[in-house]
């Protein structure tokens, strides 16, 4: 299940792809209210996603924060994998985080285990497919 943590990530990252290409710095204040994030939590996220290289951010009076690339190049897969962690359900099919099941026999053939890696192919291929130019498309069909 995606967490509220990952919802607000994403949500501000959607507001910030709405801003013109090469526009000042949006404020961390404006991207609160309008992405609906709590001021201090909304800092941690933005912190986070700074270091790992998607965001820019400009200090001072005229200060706030940029997307790093075009918004085609930033994936819903990226954001989340920043804020989360794996995208795997279970520790024994992730990529990025692989631990062995202390209570499973034999991998190889686990069905909990070739079920779980389907879920994690298909969610990865989805959020890594659709980037934040996608996602800010298909809002506007939907509203």
């Amino acid at each position: 299940m995606l967490t509220q943590r990952s919802r607000y990530a994403l949500r501000a990252m959607l507001y910030l792809a709405e801003a013109p290409v090469g526009g000042p710095p949006i404020p961390m204040n404006r991207i609160a209210v309008h992405a609906n994030v709590p001021r201090k939590f909304l800092e941690l996220i933005l912190a986070d996603l700074r270091e790992a290289g998607l965001l820019n951010s400009h200090r001072g009076k005229a200060g706030g924060y940029r997307l790093s690339r075009p918004t085609h190049l930033v994936s819903l897969g990226e954001i989340i994998r920043i804020i989360e962690g794996p995208l795997a359900l279970v520790p024994c099919v992730s990529r990025t985080a692989y631990r062995r099941c202390g209570d499973c026999k034999d991998e190889g053939t686990c069905a909990i285990r070739l079920a779980m890696a389907r879920v994690r192919d298909e969610t990865a291929r989805i959020l890594d497919g659709t980037s934040l130019a996608d996602a800010a498309a298909d809002e506007l069909v939907a509203a």
